[in-house]
């Protein structure tokens, strides 16, 4: 039998984040913004939202739709990849999946689809993630292997998000509550200033709601934050997962409800349909810790990441770092001799103002360092990182197609 003649070796294309966009961010509760909104209906916003965008883009030439839930059940289940682009009225012929890599699962579902338009396999592609934390709280229903802790394979506390913190600052005597407060503060400072400045509402998609109550109604911005918080005010807040801890809700990500998506794309192919390439990946790596100090899992990441784009951590003039807790963003600060107050960090806030919507903030933090680059023409490379529960950290280092360095692909201009 005659045999097949070898496929040339694919070649590994440049790839661009064309455009992000997000929900309003509600509280996780039964009073909350989205009490009576479906997951997946914030999912399709975005995604919508996106092609309202972008009429450039015809919707058949999109290549697949990965979409990221942590508590992949009831109205964030059904391979959300599929149901979401379905449901926004994408052609048939658009294939979807979900995935699952719990906090970093928007950024997993980026990095994924992001190899496949690297090796050739996609063009376009969108990719994002959705938490309804009050209708799926974290972990709910979920049965934890009796191997796990019958063989000491992780410790029992190590499931408690919040006990993870607090092993932080067990770890780290230097991380003490009060570093941890004035961080808690600052990123509500920061998000209020943003938010002023015009820098939040441009990336929001408005939701329609209806409340069997109160009728409807139209969310157009984030309910989590508290603006005016002070130090003064966070000290006198209990430690809820620990008697005499130093994690409070002050400085803690608050249970949230929302969506967010993106799209991506072949360099050439973005240009070919006049598509903005607001930034190009240069690298990305997801490193494994101990699930009892979770936290500190996006400094190992980072390290990789670096070390794959030939990169230092003096290279990156922007840092957006998820806030699960504040504990956790100033293990990253001190690991890289980074100071709390660093201008380079968290521009807009984070998460302990905004909220963490589990799996989709991880194309939060990439929107808001593309609109961080734009504003800032002198910085040539960026990053996004996150912790990630039982023990991992996810980065993805960037690079702003606005600086004098950037280097187009040969016949497209910037």
């Amino acid at each position: 039998m005659p045999t097949a003649s070898p496929r040339p070796a694919a070649l590994v294309r440049r790839v661009v984040f064309v455009d992000g966009v997000r929900t309003p961010f509600g509280r996780a509760r039964k009073d909350g913004l989205y009490a009576h909104t479906r997951a997946d209906d914030l999912a399709v916003k975005t995604v919508r939202e996106l092609l309202r965008r972008h009429p450039e883009l015809p919707p058949e030439r999109i290549d697949e739709v990965a979409i990221a839930a942590t508590t992949q059940q009831g109205d964030q289940g059904l391979t959300l990849g599929r149901t979401v682009g379905v449901l926004a009225g994408l052609p048939r012929s658009v294939p979807g999946y979900a995935i699952d890599r719990m906090c970093a699962g928007a950024m997993t579902a980026v990095t994924s689809t992001a190899a496949a338009i690297g090796v050739g396999a996609q063009d376009v592609a969108l990719a994002g993630g959705v938490e309804h934390m009050g209708h799926h709280p974290m972990g709910f229903d979920a049965d934890p292997n009796p191997r796990f802790l019958s063989e000491r394979l992780v410790a029992n506390d190590a499931l408690n998000m919040g006990v993870t913190a607090e092993n932080l600052h067990d770890k780290f005597p230097a991380l003490t509550r009060e570093r941890a407060d004035a961080y808690g503060v600052a990123s509500q400072d920061k998000y209020a200033a943003a938010l002023a400045a015009g820098k939040i509402d441009p990336d929001l998609v408005p939701v329609a709601l209806r409340d069997p109550e109160n009728g409807w109604g139209l969310a157009t911005a984030d309910e989590p934050p508290r603006p005016g918080t002070t130090v003064e005010a966070i000290q006198k807040l209990s430690t809820p997962f620990r008697a005499g801890g130093r994690v409070t809700a002050g400085t803690a990500a608050p249970l949230t409800d929302g969506a967010a998506s993106c799209l991506l794309a072949a360099e050439e192919t973005a240009a070919e349909l006049g598509l903005p390439a607001r930034m190009r990946m240069v690298s990305f790596a997801y490193a494994g810790v101990e699930p009892e100090i979770m936290g500190i899992g996006p400094v190992p990441a980072t390290v990789k990441a670096l070390d794959r784009a030939g990169l230092s951590i003096e290279d990156i003039g922007l840092f957006e770092i998820n806030e699960a807790f504040a504990v956790q963003v100033l293990s990253f600060l001190d690991a890289f001799g980074i100071a709390d107050d660093d201008p380079r960090v968290n521009q807009y806030g984070g998460a302990i103002a905004v909220g963490h919507p589990l799996a989709s903030s991880g194309v939060r933090l990439m929107t808001q360092l593309a609109r961080q680059f734009e504003e800032n023409p002198d910085v040539r490379f960026g990053l996004t990182t996150m912790c990630v529960g039982l023990g991992q950290g996810g980065t993805v280092i960037w690079e702003n197609p606005h600086h004098a360095d950037y280097e187009p692909l040969e016949g497209t201009t910037k």
